[in-house]
């Protein structure tokens, strides 16, 4: 049998009158579902928002514990621009329209973007 593919016992019949009676087996091939392509939030860097709000949108909305988000944020205010995370499309803009949100409401310029993850395995 081919990789992927798996024996299915479908039904014993004989195949011609007076015939010995066989197994007739049919190859399925298991579908394999691909990953969704990955996208990069990217945070920059501007002179109006505050390192404390960066942090905090980094451990509220990205999931980031303390000491990754302080890690995170200093790489951005020293780089200009840095990863917040990694995630499919839907759930990548969600993310940035949520930061956008809380940051107009704060009054802060934040901007995110976002780009292929071209560190996707496939």
């Amino acid at each position: 049998m081919r990789s992927g593919a798996i024996g299915v016992i479908l039904f014993s019949m004989p195949r011609k009158p007076g015939a010995d009676e066989g197994t007739i087996l049919e190859e399925r091939t298991v579908p394999k579902f691909k990953r969704p392509p990955l996208y990069k939030v990217l945070l920059h860097n501007d002179d109006y928002t505050t390192r404390e709000f960066v942090v905090y949108i980094l451990q509220a909305i990205f999931d980031h514990d303390e000491q990754t988000a302080v890690t995170i944020m200093l790489h951005v205010h020293h780089r200009g621009v840095g990863v917040a995370g990694v995630y499919t499309r839907e759930i990548a803009e969600t993310k940035i329209r949520t930061v956008e949100a809380l940051a107009e409401r704060e009054g802060f310029p934040l901007l995110l973007t976002m780009e292929p993850d071209d560190d996707d395995d496939e």
